[in-house]
C-alpha cells in the first residue's frame, strides 16, 4: 500500500486509491510498479512475486527502488 500511496500522490488520476484492498498485495505491487514505469519512467527494479512471497523482502532492493523513485520525484 505504501508504494501505491506514493505513486498515487504524483498520479492521482491513475487509479482510485480508496478502492485498493490492502490484502490484495499482488495487485497493489503490480499497479504501483506499472504506473511508476509507464507514467514516471521508473523501471520496476522489484519483482512482484518476490514481494508477495517473501515475508521480508531484501531491504537493499527495496531501498534501491525507493532511491529511484526519490531521484525521479524529488523536485516535483
Amino acid at each position: 500500500m505504501a508504494f501505491c500511496a506514493l505513486i498515487h500522490h504524483f498520479y492521482p488520476d491513475a487509479f482510485d486509491f480508496d478502492e485498493l484492498d490492502p490484502k490484495n498485495r499482488r495487485h497493489n505491487f503490480t499497479l504501483a510498479f506499472r504506473v511508476a514505469d509507464e507514467r514516471g519512467g521508473v523501471m520496476p527494479l522489484l519483482d512482484v512475486e518476490d514481494m508477495v512471497v517473501m515475508k521480508k523482502p531484501d531491504w537493499k532492493c527495496v531501498f534501491t527502488y525507493v532511491q529511484s523513485l526519490y531521484k525521479r520525484y524529488k523536485n516535483e
